[in-house]
């Protein structure tokens, strides 16, 4: 059993309800010129793309996956992980997933040019109908974009935290159980349910007394929301799932998304183990529906 698994059966022990399972990612960021053991090079998918969503979805349920340049669906993730410049001027690739949405709902299909990371950094994408693009649209002609404006699109991403200038050369997103390289994780990602998110809170708070501020969007939530920002600031953040992660990834519509460095997860999870018995998880409404 490796060190994460062991830890994450700790955390559902220490909740004490019986059967529950709480979706759980481990991220590692690898910076340009560190080398990526080989078990983990091998999880580099071929022949496709997945988003970051996609990715972690994927990893919470046992399959682990390594994001590269190459492998990376989504140019906005790609950005904020510091893999492209956001103001490269060229397309990451002809076909990716986030890209490929577009490309089906535009009339002219034939000559569809995927928007670059540029695109995407100063508000064409996200404002595709007031900047008059609706072959950058995801919803056909009455798309409105994601914002109003190409100004409140930049504004929004001011606060979307990214590796910039980009110093990453992939992303390994992997399963509780991987076991194939000696790693130990960056940040780990959990898939919560609110009252789930309740006890994490109240572990954290028992040994610490700090509170949680949470900084959220509605875009970019995984990969901004959810790896970068506890991965720079060290601290744990929670946001709602975006988009992407709701329409790709397919999220549930009662699940919330919690990101934290993995010495906070530790520490998480020691808070839950010392104080349940002052927090009984077992009793609260609904606490046991999700098994």
């Amino acid at each position: 059993m490796t060190q994460v698994k062991a830890l994450y059966d700790e955390m559902i022990d220490a909740l004490g309800v019986e059967g529950l399972n709480v979706p759980t990612a481990c991220v590692k960021i690898y910076k340009q010129g560190e080398e990526i053991p080989a078990g983990v090079l091998g999880y580099e998918p071929s022949g496709l793309t997945l988003t970051s969503c996609q990715s972690m979805r994927q990893a919470s349920f046992g399959d682990s996956v390594l994001l590269t340049p190459k492998s990376i669906g989504c140019v906005a993730a790609a950005t904020t992980f510091g893999l492209v410049d956001r103001n490269q001027d060229e397309p990451m690739g002809e076909s990716l997933v986030y890209t490929d949405i577009m490309k089906a709902q535009t009339d002219d299909q034939e000559h569809f040019v995927p928007p670059t990371p540029k695109d995407f950094a100063d508000g064409t994408v996200y404002a595709c109908t007031a900047a008059g693009r609706s072959d950058f649209a995801l919803f056909g002609p009455d798309d409105t974009g994601r914002y109003d404006s190409t100004e409140t699109a930049r504004r929004a991403m001011d606060d979307m935290i990214a590796i910039q200038p980009p110093t990453t050369q992939a992303v390994f997103l992997y399963a509780l159980e991987f076991d194939d390289a000696d790693i130990e994780p960056d940040v780990i990602v959990m898939s919560v349910r609110p009252v789930e998110l309740t006890r994490i809170i109240q572990a954290y708070q028992f040994h610490t007394g700090n509170r949680v501020n949470a900084s959220m969007g509605g875009l970019r939530v995984v990969n901004s929301d959810l790896i970068v920002r506890p991965y720079l600031t060290q601290e744990m953040n929670v946001s709602t799932f975006c988009l992407g992660a709701r329409l790709i990834a397919e999220f549930e519509a009662d699940k919330m998304g919690v990101g934290m460095p993995y010495s906070m997860w530790k520490d998480v999870i020691k808070g839950m183990q010392d104080s349940k018995g002052g927090f009984p998880f077992p009793l609260y409404p609904g606490a046991a529906a999700e098994v």
